[in-house]
């Protein structure tokens, strides 16, 4: 692989895109949270196809879909960034996070499972722990049910974080977000319930959260168990796509969080609920948005509202 383009700043985020022999392209980031130090949080997001066939409705990495990415391929994107600080694998971050959710549904390749098995073989990185985000399509039992298994054989106790992107509790706005077949709330509690064991961390249900769109606190009561499961809010990123469709944030990121009677209602109901707002500068390096820089170098104008880093070619 070879790096055609970079974005971003090495105190907040760089965004890398790689270019494979055969052609393709994919985007891989590492990120910290100032002031957090890379000795405490390292932050890697991976992308696990080529492009993605679900477009939800806010995500660039949606309109081609060229295939999976393999298992080598995906310890390629990791090694380009590791090697960068610690070519010799040992990693002392004490918690070094890797999303495989930059590019793609992570349940479409079956592929990640075994780069999580392999992962502690090939890096010495004890506070490595794996962050699998997904939508839970149809037909991906298999997927989740060999996922559930390394879990519990390699990350439990707290070492794996788990979510469910939902974006709404309104059923019908829910399936014109996320355009394919996908489990209903039924079916990602009872699986859900079956993932989680005592001393995990509680499952993440995430809602990128647009104006005008619902999030009931009794219609989650009806599946997911406080216990087992927190909210997670974050802002409505400014991708091309979510710009196009005149999505506008519920969440402003210039703020700081704290305000929304959403989340007062929702911790009313016993969920612990977390308003997820990052740098305001990443979203102008690109670096939490799928295929971001892609989008942007093949778009023939910039977006208003962000995207003001150079990308190095």
């Amino acid at each position: 692989m070879k790096i055609v383009a970079t974005s971003g700043r090495e105190d907040i985020a760089m965004v890398y895109v790689g270019e494979y022999n055969d052609g393709e392209l994919v985007e891989f980031v590492e990120a910290v949270q100032p002031p957090i130090p890379l000795e405490e949080k390292w932050v890697l997001m991976i992308s696990t196809l080529y492009g993605c066939p679900v477009e939800c409705k806010m995500c660039d990495a949606g309109g081609f879909y060229h295939g999976k990415v393999s298992k080598e391929r995906m310890f390629e994107q990791i090694d380009q960034i590791v090697d960068l600080k610690f070519p010799d694998k040992v990693i002392p971050s004490k918690q070094f996070k890797i999303q495989f959710a930059r590019m793609g549904e992570p349940s479409f390749n079956l592929d990640v499972i075994k780069v999580l098995r392999e992962f502690p073989s090939r890096y010495d990185a004890p506070g490595f722990m794996p962050s699998i985000s997904t939508i839970a399509p149809n037909g991906t039992d298999e997927f989740f049910s060999q996922l559930k298994e390394v879990k519990n054989e390699l990350y439990s106790n707290g070492n794996f974080q788990f979510q469910y992107s939902i974006h709404t509790t309104d059923q019908e706005l829910r399936n014109d977000i996320i355009p394919v077949k996908k489990w209903d709330f039924a079916k990602l509690a009872e699986y859900g319930d079956d993932f989680y064991k005592e001393g995990d961390r509680k499952i993440t249900l995430n809602f990128a959260l647009a104006e005008g769109s619902p999030v009931d606190p009794k219609v989650l009561l009806n599946y997911f168990n406080p216990e087992k499961y927190l909210i997670k809010i974050t802002p409505l990123n400014p991708t091309y796509k979510a710009e196009n469709e005149s999505l506008k944030s519920y969440i402003d990121p210039s703020k700081n969080g704290t305000g929304y009677s959403l989340v007062s209602k929702l911790e009313a109901a016993g969920y612990r609920t977390i308003v997820s707002v990052g740098e305001t500068e990443e979203n102008l390096i690109g670096s939490n948005c799928g295929q971001y820089i892609l989008k942007h170098i093949r778009a023939k104008s910039s977006l208003q509202s962000g995207y003001l880093y150079q990308v190095e070619n």
